[in-house]
């Protein structure tokens, strides 16, 4: 049987969620179909080399398209090259597909939050996903959550859904390894106190909730810390924006733009909360993420968050600073606490890894 993957989240230099669940599936992958041809197709506009070493059965195809690769280049590569069977990581199925094609599915945030997407964002988005329901033999959702919106919003038979947990990786090795050190910024941001926010700074990640809250913490509980925003601008940037503008403690709210993975992990590593209370999570990786540093999280008590979470993270009404507020001072307040927290999410992040997430997807390539 000849396996193509579609390869072209996975390696680019800047990953986010979707990007590094292509990695790291990929990347764990190779244990379990070792002996098998597998095609990995990659994109050249914007796929950098794998860092590591693949199967002498495996081989990696380059797909050059200046625009649509998915469904002009991908879906003619399996016009004129077919393979037995076709996994995707990321959502997107091509056109022409095999008749054995399985896809993942990360959640469905645009028909939960549509306020935080544009028009023709939620348009495309809701096509291709549907598409890709109705063509894949098999689905893949991240999460129970996940599974229950698909069956509820579009119809997939729930015999058609396999649930299978991302995982979480090495994280506390990195971090004792972590680069994160070199610079005077980095040190400089290193000697605060703060409370932390990883991932894409848009409207669906309660941005400006977060910045309320910390303004109750800062005015009824008068801490010292700092806020740190850590990634790239989304959707609702200028409202964000303004909301820092606006804010009395502009200075103590600190953006740095998007990071690598080792500065990621040293700044997760010395915070004192990582708030994370957003409005829809197809999963919700931050939050394992922050518990396998050794972080308190406060995150929300919808969406996939409490199945991620459980009662190892605080979990908070998103739509409320006020108890994002509360939460996160108790976490910073109450030493006991605290580390109860923490000794519960070391636990939680037990139940999830790649390789446990990529030999269940193997499981289901090999018995098709």
């Amino acid at each position: 049987m000849i396996i193509g993957i579609d390869a072209s989240r996975a390696f680019q230099k800047n990953k986010t969620g979707i990007e590094e669940y292509s990695y790291q599936v990929i990347k764990n992958l190779r244990n379990y179909l070792r002996d098998e041809q597998v095609i990995l197709y990659m994109n050249p506009a914007i796929n950098i080399k794998p860092d590591f070493d693949i199967p002498e059965k495996w081989k990696i195809k380059i797909l050059r398209a200046p625009i649509f690769w998915t469904q002009a280049r991908l879906s003619l590569e399996m016009l004129f090259h077919p393979v037995d069977l076709l996994f995707v990581p990321a959502h997107t199925v091509p056109l022409i597909h095999p008749k054995k094609t399985f896809v993942t599915i990360h959640g469905l945030e645009y028909e939960f939050c549509p306020k935080a997407y544009s028009f023709w964002q939620r348009f495309y988005m809701r096509r291709v996903i549907k598409n890709s329901c109705k063509w894949a033999k098999r689905i893949i959702a991240v999460s129970e959550n996940t599974k229950k919106d698909l069956m509820k919003l579009y119809k997939v038979s729930e015999e058609k859904i396999k649930v299978i947990y991302e995982g979480v990786g090495d994280i506390e090795l990195k971090a004792q390894s972590s680069k994160f050190k070199a610079t005077a910024q980095n040190s400089k941001l290193l000697d605060n106190r703060y409370l932390l926010f990883v991932g894409r700074l848009e409207k669906r990640k309660n941005i400006q909730g977060i910045i309320e809250a910390f303004e109750i913490l800062k005015d009824k509980h008068n801490i010292s810390h700092k806020l740190y925003l850590i990634g790239k601008y989304g959707y609702g940037k200028e409202n964000i924006k303004n909301k820092i503008a606006n804010s009395k403690y502009k200075e103590d709210i600190i953006l740095t733009g998007y990071v690598n993975d080792e500065d990621k992990l040293g700044l997760l590593k010395k915070a004192d909360v990582f708030l994370f209370p957003t409005f829809y999570e197809g999963f919700g990786l931050p939050i394992l993420e922050a518990q396998s540093v050794g972080i308190p999280v406060v995150t929300s008590n919808i969406s996939s968050m409490p199945e991620i979470a459980g009662d190892s993270a605080v979990l908070v009404d998103p739509n409320s600073p006020d108890e994002i507020a509360e939460a996160a001072y108790k976490l910073i307040s109450n030493e006991s606490y605290k580390n109860d927290i923490i000794e519960k999410g070391y636990n939680n992040t037990k139940r999830f890894s790649w390789e446990k997430c990529a030999k269940e997807i193997s499981n289901i390539i090999q018995i098709c």
